[in-house]
């Protein structure tokens, strides 16, 4: 394996844990997952995107939240970087009410800390506040569509080519201060280079914010979406339908940044979720 690949594995730091199904040795937890009829996907992690399966017909409450569930009986939900690790599943079919207790594993994160750097680079200056409320306005109001779209509960591909660069969870410290920590996945490969679209979907944004640059979303259902971030032209407009693989906008270096990459993110509604989590362990390939 090459050694930027084991990099990137032993900075996600995840606890392994399992994907659920009935091939598995059953454990309590797992024991409750089948006496509930639903199978699960995905490793019960900070920062993982779940997909699940029940009877067609279910009524299912992730803690006490409702899930919207397929015709088909698919449903799906996520926990973000510092949730709590114990959560519950709710099921409600023809079998009958079933409470399914969930046990996630934490993350550890790689945190940087940095003195004496001039507060102009720490906060942005005062004439541009407006503009940063209204994208984080515009971000909100796309991420929150809820469509039927089964896109959702595809496996992803890789929306780019190039190097690692960065991971989900890192974040900075500056003079004492914390920062936001990041919530992508970063692919550094030169201005210019494809961006295609990991899944299938519909465009809810295509915009120039001032963190993130020229930035699309993709709505991909039942409360999924893409964020792709830094760009440096769009080849898709505001509700465009576009395939998987799709080339939809050239890699730049547009934002915040000090070199050109793309910054893949996955959310489950407002929940920014770690893209690597779905992908097979090898990292994407340098070339196409």
């Amino acid at each position: 394996m090459k050694g930027w690949v084991k990099a990137l594995l032993l900075a996600l730091s995840v606890l392994a844990a399992p994907s659920y199904s009935a091939s598995d040795s059953p454990s309590t937890s797992e024991q409750a997952i089948m006496d509930a009829g639903i199978e699960l996907f995905g490793t019960l992690t900070q920062g993982s995107l779940i997909r699940g399966r029940a009877t067609a017909g279910s009524q299912i409450w992730f803690n006490d939240q409702p899930l919207s569930v397929a015709p088909d009986g698919q449903f799906v939900f996520g926990i973000g970087r510092d949730a709590d690790l114990e959560h519950q599943l709710k099921v409600k079919s023809a079998a009958g009410k079933k409470t399914v207790p969930l046990q996630f594993t934490a993350r550890s994160y790689d945190i940087q800390y940095v003195e004496g750097v001039a507060q102009r680079y720490v906060s942005p200056p005062a004439e541009v506040l407006a503009r940063i409320r209204q994208d984080s306005v515009d971000v909100r109001q796309a991420r929150s569509v809820q469509s039927e779209l089964t896109y959702a509960f595809a496996q992803p591909v890789w929306p780019a080519y190039g190097r690692i660069s960065g991971v989900y969870g890192s974040q900075r410290v500056f003079n004492g201060e914390p920062r936001n920590p990041h919530f992508g996945l970063d692919i550094a490969a030169p201005t210019g280079s494809p961006v295609y679209a990991p899944l299938p979907g519909v465009v809810t944004l295509v915009k120039d914010l001032y963190y993130s640059g020229l930035t699309i979303i993709l709505d991909h259902g039942y409360g999924v979406s893409s964020t792709l971030m830094h760009l440096d032209a769009f080849h898709v407009e505001l509700g465009d339908k576009v395939g998987q693989g799709q080339l939809v906008a050239d890699m730049g270096a547009t934002g915040r940044v000090t070199g050109p990459h793309l910054d893949w993110r996955i959310n489950w509604y407002q929940e920014r979720l770690d893209p690597a989590l779905l992908m097979p362990e090898d990292a994407p390939p340098a070339q196409p």
